[in-house]
């Protein structure tokens, strides 16, 4: 957790290492190196448990690669340039289209449903209007809900825990296939037209993660779909670029913000940037949008459907000339102070309903489905029954939209009111999400909406959004939380009446910027964002304003709420900064055992007892006598590029080097990294009797040249330099010549917290001890500084 984030609901923290502990006694209580590393090798991914293992973002330096990188011309680096651009030219075409396929079937989905629900209103046939309303929002999230549990559970959720956590080096199976995108879509468009209170904006980044992974992982052998161009592209470091751009891509078809896309991917999902990179996002982005326009052209002239607009998430709606003044600030401030509570507030619920859904979930199928049927019940019961609640309004004079809006969405919603009146709540609830917003943002209606109904709806989905977020459907966390930060600030608009200058529009926009940067952290992207939602400009200072406050105030209180989810799942996250306690380990104190050593040139049967017993997927390589003077550690190779050696079964009779040219027997093609979660199995590989007593020479396969520190650096050194390379593996040698030639390997869990205070309990006396900053800790403070 970051020191900004150390913080007491009550007391602002600030982190302190504590020196009680002496050297003996952390020398006495530390664990012997042979100790394994136990922490969980598995994560939540979706909604089920899934095994997960580390990306290499290393590049392999052994013999046979450097031979087929000599042998490379020009013409080689010419097309892996134009492949690059092309692939991220494809992405963001295929993202364009697929953001407007969703938001055009969303329309239409949740149109025809309340249009039919409308016209039985209209006759007074209240009873089979919520039949038909709760009934058709309950058959669209089962059917959502059961293509998710049954076919792709991981793409149950958002999905940006899992790119977050992928971009950082973690992979688990099945949250790029085909398979997930194809739920991803269909599950999004289902659950999000059956007015259950999700978004589809953090779906769409997994979806375009989906895309850029499927590509970037250069075609597929099953299906004969694959070239030798696409062979560039078999790595995890063009994939991570590659979905990094996906991500950008994703957030720029959800709002048509290319600028915040490429912000979003730098600021919440990336661990690792650069300009290059920068770059291509930027193209990705735009690609998207070009795709966007043109699409949505189509649908101004007609041609999407009866309810099809195509706008997507446009809110042009706020006031062309903006003007504000000092007077202005007070509401502002206070709109970010509260926001940054609320928004805090938000983590922490959902975090506890989250704890409570994932013990549910855990208990089978049918559960997964019963809760989501219980949850789908309550929000059409919410939805159909709090509207009346509310007070019919005449509709007003002079208004440039039909009023009551009737079988279509608006600002006048008439449900149950007389001829001529209508009902602003169901204006509000009975719209799709993106409606809603576009009625609250809207300028020129302050005197639609009554304090108690935007109260009301404020309260119902604020809790709304909490509880329906964890089902097992596709879901995203954005758009509710837009909607109910835009009903907060309405609401404070109204409170404020003459003491502001500012329209209620106005307030709605602001307040989804102080719900998004209390809940989500997120300030420059978010910022761009919101400018690019609402077209407006004139907004940026009061934008930063709220956002620089809402965040501040909210990491007094917990983390933002992708942390939490990536930490709640059990994803292997490493943060860019070390904790103080690492500054008191080194890493001979955290490096597991028993190491697993292969000599330079191995007999089969050792290393198929090897590769069955461990799971182990990278393996010190050894020379020993006759082919070294004495032991000396010659490289690193990893359990891929071993089963490939076993499969080609080239053998040797005898214990001596390979004589014969490697390049003959293999093509880089044959050690390309295959694709997320697809990894070859032990099981699969069948040796005879004969086979199993011969040898494989290690060393044109190994990596010569992996990254080392010595058992002396600091754990808090190691973490950086694993972290800012994007290492699998780091190979611990000695500090004294006259031992092994290396100690142990560091991996990603020997990084955890659970691992490193699991063996040195010492340090949880001195992990973050706090302070609380009451009056006569801050006089003693400043006196200090006297």
């Amino acid at each position: 957790m970051a020191a900004d984030q150390l913080v007491n609901a009550d007391d602002l923290e600030a982190p302190l290492i504590s020196s009680a502990v002496s050297y003996h006694d952390e020398h006495r209580s530390r664990i012997r190196r042979s100790t394994s590393n136990t922490t969980s090798q598995v994560a939540l991914i979706g909604s089920n448990l899934c095994p997960i293992e580390s990306l290499d973002y290393e590049l392999i330096e052994n013999d046979f690669l450097k031979q087929d990188w000599r042998s490379r011309g020009p013409g080689h680096i010419v097309r892996y340039v134009i492949l690059k651009w092309t692939l991220c030219f494809l992405v963001g075409a295929l993202a364009g289209a697929v953001g407007f396929f969703n938001n055009l079937a969303v329309e239409n989905i949740a149109g025809v449903k309340f249009v039919i629900t409308s016209n039985m209103m209209l006759v007074r046939k209240f009873g089979w209007a919520f039949g038909v309303f709760a009934g058709t929002n309950f058959v669209l999230l089962m059917f959502a809900s059961m293509i998710t549990t049954f076919i792709s559970p991981a793409a149950a959720g958002s999905g940006i825990p899992e790119v977050k956590a992928y971009l950082n080096g973690v992979d688990a199976p099945d949250i790029f296939s085909l398979k997930t995108f194809f739920v991803k879509v269909v599950g999004c468009i289902a659950a999000v037209s059956s007015s259950l209170y999700v978004g589809k904006a953090g779906p769409m980044i997994h979806t375009s993660a989906c895309i850029a992974s499927i590509l970037g992982q250069g075609g597929s052998r099953k299906y004969k779909l694959t070239c030798k161009w696409l062979r560039y592209f078999k790595n995890d470091r063009d994939r991570r670029d590659l979905v990094t751009c996906g991500s950008g891509a994703g957030v720029a078809a959800a709002f048509r913000a290319p600028v915040g896309g490429v912000l979003f991917a730098l600021e919440c999902v990336s661990s690792w940037w650069r300009s290059a990179l920068l770059w291509r996002a930027f193209f990705t982005t735009a690609v998207v949008v070009v795709i966007l326009r043109a699409l949505i052209d189509i649908c101004n002239s007609g041609k999407c459907g009866l309810f099809g607009k195509g706008g997507l998430i446009m809110f042009d709606v706020t006031s062309a000339n903006i003007t504000y003044h000092v007077i202005d600030l007070p509401p502002v401030l206070v709109l970010g102070v509260v926001g940054g509570i609320l928004g805090s507030l938000y983590n922490f619920l959902l975090e506890k309903v989250l704890r409570v859904y994932t013990l549910i979930n855990e208990k089978g199928h049918v559960y997964k489905l019963l809760l989501a049927a219980s949850v789908s019940i309550f929000t059409s019961c919410c939805l159909f029954g709090l509207p009346w609640l509310a007070s019919c309004k005449p509709c007003p004079a002079g208004l440039s939209e039909a009023c009551p809006s009737i079988g279509r969405s608006g600002n006048f919603k008439k449900f149950q009111c007389a001829p001529d009146h209508y009902n602003d709540l169901a204006s509000l609830f009975f719209n799709t999400n993106d409606d809603a917003i576009r009625n609250l943002y809207s300028a020129g209606t302050d005197n639609v909406f009554q304090k108690s109904s935007v109260f009301l709806f404020f309260i119902a989905s604020y809790f709304l959004g909490i509880i329906s977020y964890g089902l097992a459907v596709p879901s995203g966390l954005f758009v509710p939380v837009i909607l109910t930060g835009a009903t907060y600030g309405r609401l404070v608009g109204m409170l404020m009446g003459s003491h502001s200058t500012l329209n209620h529009g106005l307030f709605a926009v602001l307040g989804s910027a102080s719900l998004l940067g209390g809940s989500m952290r997120m300030t420059v992207s978010v910022c761009v964002i919101i400018l690019e939602l609402t077209n407006n400009l004139l907004l940026l200072p009061l934008v930063m304003l709220v956002l620089l406050i809402s965040k501040t105030v909210a990491d007094v209180f917990n983390a933002d709420v992708y942390d939490m989810l990536v930490k709640l799942k059990g994803l292997p996250y490493l943060e860019a900064h070390a904790e103080p306690y690492m500054r008191q380990l080194t890493v001979g104190d955290v490096v597991g055992g028993p190491l697993q050593i292969f000599n330079g040139v191995e007999k089969v049967s050792n290393i198929v007892h090897l590769l069955k017993t461990t799971g182990h997927h990278g393996f010190p390589v050894v020379d020993e006598p006759p082919f070294s003077s004495s032991p000396v550690l010659f490289g690193l190779i990893l359990r891929a590029h071993l089963l490939v050696l076993l499969k080609k079964k080239t053998f040797l009779h005898a214990r001596t080097l390979v004589s014969i040219d490697v390049s003959k027997q293999f093509s880089a093609e044959d050690f390309a990294k295959r694709g997320s979660g697809k990894h070859e199995n032990i099981e699969g590989i069948d040796l005879t009797a004969e086979e199993m007593d011969m040898y494989v020479d290690l060393h044109p396969y190994t990596n010569t040249s992996p990254y080392t520190v010595v058992e002396t650096m600091s754990l808090a050194k190691a973490l950086i330099l694993f972290r800012e390379v994007g290492l699998r593996h780091l190979l611990v040698i000695p500090k004294s010549s006259s031992r092994a030639p290396v100690v142990g390997i560091l991996t990603r869990h020997d990084f955890m917290p659970e691992h490193i205070l699991g063996t040195h309990p010492f340090l949880l006396q001195s992990r973050w001890k706090t302070i609380r900053l009451g009056k006569s800790n801050l006089i003693e403070i400043f006196s200090g500084l006297c």
